[in-house]
């Protein structure tokens, strides 16, 4: 149910925001992936990456300025109609109180646009699981055969189960060397009208 939703809400993101800035072509990077996330540390860098996007889209300069980031809603927390569970987010990110997490927070993302790192990071878009040594083998364990293929790297932030990277045109053959561009066949995305 929930890559479903989120599909939804993607599209109809995407669609919007193309419809306003009179632009064409794909919104968001990649199809919705789910990456295991281990509490403390892992879980608010992560928060912090995802507060980043529209930063790294080029919507924004800091996550303060979209309306609906979670960066604002962890720095600004609402009394009423409330989207994060305050208690519990500081229960999984360890920190003793919410003042604390709050201020890693904004610390955390101002590093991260500081330093250049406010880039993508295939960390956190291309694993399956992310986080320490034994959450990754614990999550690696649990997959059981799915995970086979499956490699645990480790970085200097956290351990990551990723798969191993193939190139694209390893397995197709040598007779797609023929394909060009002079095959293909391009659609205007918004009027589906063939061009040219």
């Amino acid at each position: 149910m929930i890559p479903r939703s989120i599909q939804l809400v993607a599209g109809r993101t995407g669609q919007e925001y193309n419809q306003r800035k009179s632009r064409k072509g794909a919104f968001w990077e990649d199809r919705y992936h789910a990456t295991a996330i281990e509490s403390g540390e892992h879980l608010l860098r992560c928060i912090v990456y995802i507060d980043l996007n529209m930063v790294r889209a080029g919507v924004v300069g800091h996550p303060s300025e979209w309306t609906f980031s979670g960066y604002r809603e962890i720095q600004e927390p609402r009394r009423k109609c409330a989207l994060i569970a305050y208690e519990r987010l500081r229960e999984l990110t360890s920190f003793a109180t919410y003042e604390e997490l709050r201020a890693a927070h904004s610390h955390w993302a101002e590093e991260y646009l500081g330093d250049g790192r406010g880039v993508r990071d295939s960390k956190w878009t291309q694993s399956i699981a992310v986080g320490s040594e034994g959450f990754v083998d614990r999550t690696k364990d649990q997959l059981g055969i799915r995970a086979k293929a499956r490699k645990v790297i480790e970085t200097a932030e956290a351990f990551q189960l990723r798969e191993p990277q193939v190139a694209y045109r390893v397995n197709s053959g040598a007779k797609n060397d023929d394909i060009g561009a002079e095959n293909s066949y391009f659609w205007d995305i918004n009027l589906n009208i063939p061009t040219t």
